[in-house]
């Protein structure tokens, strides 16, 4: 757990990390749809809908739909500038820093998020935007670690990658023609697995923030640090050495 978001790597090591992850987004994706009444991971659903505001002229709907866009690009930016400018400095904590950001960002959301609750009209955009920020920024994490093999929020990614799995293993070999088709296993046992951690995580995420409301934030954010900060103590040290 403690060394999941280092820099040395393993396949193994980047699985652990993508269900742990998705477990986050699915928990922060299910406890912002009860906060706001919008789930913030579904960039597809989200443009999708700003192509229909855009066509019956629905401009402040679609200016929502454009910012959490916007935000959702925003965190994968800022996962690439974090990550780029710890790798030029050779930092071990490259991977965790933008995990430390998400845990602070969730750490502050659920401890102002009841304070501000009271002013609607305000915190409700302002709190998706702010998810579809660290939905974005976590996205990137995973994909830059895994070189673009995992992702945590793009659940219809993960039930193509099933289908496609389950199609080779359902494929009968009959006739000798060419190479024979067959179905990945271990591949397809990563995707359940990553498709389980979101839903497990969308469970918890549901319960967690019915019964404690935005605190239930601050199991995620503590997660989130437990990965990160073994890199960033390794960073302090050779620093201070």
């Amino acid at each position: 757990m403690f060394d999941l978001a280092s820099l040395e790597r393993s396949v193994r090591r980047d699985r652990a990390l993508g269900a742990a992850l998705a477990l986050v987004a699915g928990a922060t994706n299910a406890g912002g749809f009860i906060a706001v009444g919008q789930y913030t991971s579904h960039m597809t659903g989200i443009v999708s809908a700003l192509a229909e505001d855009l066509a019956f002229a629905r401009t402040r709907l679609a200016l929502a739909a454009l910012g959490s866009v916007a935000a959702f690009v925003c965190g994968a930016m800022t996962t690439a500038l974090a990550v780029n400018w710890a790798r030029r400095r050779e930092m071990q904590s490259r991977y965790a820093l933008p995990l430390l950001i998400e845990a602070v960002m969730l750490l502050a959301f659920g401890l102002l998020g009841k304070m501000l609750a009271m002013y609607t009209v305000l915190v409700a955009p302002l709190t998706v935007l702010t998810l579809c920020f660290l939905m974005g920024l976590q996205n990137a994490v995973i994909t830059k670690v895994s070189g673009a093999v995992i992702r945590t929020t793009h659940v219809t990614g993960l039930l193509t990658d099933i289908g496609i799995e389950l199609g080779r293993m359902a494929y009968l070999n009959r006739a000798p023609l060419g190479e024979p088709v067959r179905g990945n296993r271990e591949r397809l046992f990563v995707h359940l697995t990553l498709l389980g951690a979101f839903a497990l995580g969308g469970v918890l995420g549901s319960f967690g923030f019915r019964a404690f409301g935005y605190f239930a934030t601050l199991p995620l954010a503590g997660l989130l640090v437990l990965l990160g900060t073994k890199p960033l103590l390794l960073d302090l040290r050779h620093a201070a050495a």
